[in-house]
């Protein structure tokens, strides 16, 4: 029986490839004496366990994903030379990273949080990734404000404890931050699972097509399972009974071959009607009416194929929104244009200067860059100059093939909001939100989440703010109906209007 074993099993190895001789025992002095320092196959496995995880991801810790495709089935080339888009019927393989966005490595997948939506495409002409979540828009439009949200979604310092009243207290204190909260306390906050949700780019970006013509759009990934979410109660109970319900279904779905398909449609601006348009069209709490820039199917995105490592193909994978492909640019988005450095920079801290020769984050073109060196390297180009300009036939830029995407700039360097529009209101579409969209027991359920959540360990000062100055300027009734379930008073004499951009 041992030979047989034998011959069906390789033989265990050292890291380095030399076999060891045994996978039990260490070696020591007699059966019952000191382990020896010399045994380096113990230290390897010890070392290795102590370092197996690397620093959890500061946002969207807990998440999963899956491979597939993107299909075109609309001729774009009229708006992008991007050559994935440039022939019906091509197919461009992706990866997928879904996740939450505040909890940790460890937390449940159906608490309430916004659902990360990341996606990097492995182009003809090097990766393209896009990070997004599963609402159109977010909490704060400019970067500098962005990690003071995170820290208020995140433990405490002194107790190491979440804190619903950090969190009231940030949100009642920035108002651009309705519209996203709206759509987090509705059952959008508790999605059933992450076939059933739709994904956005969120920011806009800017489209270039062959001819030098720009234009500004956005990304809606629509599901085609069809939007399927939990109550409060129902996303509770599952937390329970399965934290990892959403990864686990993911998974299930696509090794039944019943694989989750998004369809792309796109909003598409004129590169003129942004400096004129109503409100300000890259403002990342606003939303583009599709009344004024309907969408327009694309492709489709199919998942069909589950990773094979998890820690390699999915918690080693790095999104970038800096990695945007000729045809694509960015847009005067605050929140994107500090998202391009942070991005990553985070990885670069959390997996290493060389994380994009990981194959996971490995394009699938050749690389011809002057980098050099670094932890973890092992891709380089030989015996060549790696620095520019060099005689010695090195890569060199084009920049008349592959031009920069930019727009007109000019003014006073200064720290600001926004310049004001005629409709730049930090509540108007939240309102509508609740007015126009939300069925009525949509209403309640939002009523009954805000309530719930907002009555756990949050001062009376701030819940008298979020009441007056928050959510009865979303809407009156709104507001009435959350004083009501917390046993406050309305204050009329407060105004009508509280910040703006």
């Amino acid at each position: 029986m041992s030979d047989q074993r034998e011959q069906q099993n390789p033989i265990t190895t050292t890291d380095a490839g030399i076999p060891v001789s045994s996978d039990e025992y260490s070696a020591t002095v007699g059966p019952d004496g000191p382990t020896l320092l010399q045994d380096s196959y113990l230290i390897e496995k010890m070392a290795q366990f102590n370092r197996e995880r690397v620093p959890e991801r500061v946002v969207h810790a807990k998440g999963t994903g899956a491979f597939g495709y993107f299909e075109v089935t609309e001729d774009v080339t009229q708006w992008t030379r991007a050559a994935f888009l440039n022939t019906v019927g091509k197919r461009t393989p992706l990866l997928i990273r879904f996740s939450t966005v505040a909890g940790e490595l460890g937390s449940a997948d159906t608490v309430r949080d916004p659902r990360g939506f990341a996606i990097k495409f492995y182009t003809e002409e090097g990766n393209y990734d896009m990070v997004g979540n599963n609402t159109p828009v977010f909490f704060v439009r400019d970067a500098s404000k962005f990690q003071d949200f995170i820290h208020s979604q995140k433990r405490m310092p002194g107790d190491d404890l979440r804190s619903n009243n950090a969190q009231w207290d940030f949100w009642s204190l920035s108002p651009e931050s309705a519209h996203q909260v709206t759509i987090l306390m509705s059952d959008r906050g508790t999605p059933r699972t992450l076939r059933h949700m739709n994904g956005y780019s969120s920011h806009t970006y800017m489209w270039i097509n062959a001819k030098g013509e720009r234009f500004w759009v956005k990304y809606h990934f629509k599901t085609e399972q069809g939007i399927a979410n939990f109550t409060n109660a129902e996303a509770k109970a599952m937390t329970a009974e399965d934290p990892d319900y959403h990864r686990r279904d993911l998974r299930e779905a696509i090794q039944k071959k019943d694989y989750p398909v998004w369809r792309l449609e796109m909003q598409i601006m004129p590169f003129e009607d942004a400096a004129t348009y109503r409100f300000n069209p890259f403002d990342l709490t606003k939303v583009w009416p599709h009344k004024d820039y309907p969408t327009i199917s694309i492709g489709r995105m199919v998942l069909d194929r589950n990773p094979e490592n998890f820690f390699a193909q999915i918690e080693q994978a790095a999104f970038e929104p800096s990695n945007m492909v000729p045809g694509i640019g960015p847009s005067p988005d605050k929140m994107l244009l500090g998202r391009l450095f942070s991005y990553a920079d985070t990885h670069r801290y959390r997996i290493g200067t060389n994380y994009k020769q990981l194959p996971v984050n490995a394009p699938e073109v050749e690389v011809h860059s002057y980098s050099k060196d670094g932890s973890m390297r092992y891709r380089h180009n030989g015996n060549q100059p790696v620095y520019a300009p060099n005689s010695y036939g090195g890569p060199q830029a084009d920049p008349q093939r592959y031009p920069e995407p930019s727009w007109f700039a000019s003014g006073e360097i200064m720290r600001s909001a926004y310049t004001l529009h005629a409709e730049d209101n930090d509540f108007v579409q939240a309102g509508n939100l609740y007015r126009h969209v939300m069925t009525e027991t949509d209403r309640e359920h939002l009523v009954d989440n805000i309530v719930g959540h907002i009555s756990q360990g949050v001062e009376r000062v701030i819940q008298e703010r979020t009441v007056n100055n928050y959510w009865s300027q979303v809407d009156p009734d709104l507001g009435a109906r959350v004083a009501k379930g917390l046993g406050l008073e309305l204050r009329p004499e407060l105004p009508t209007s509280v910040g703006g951009v």
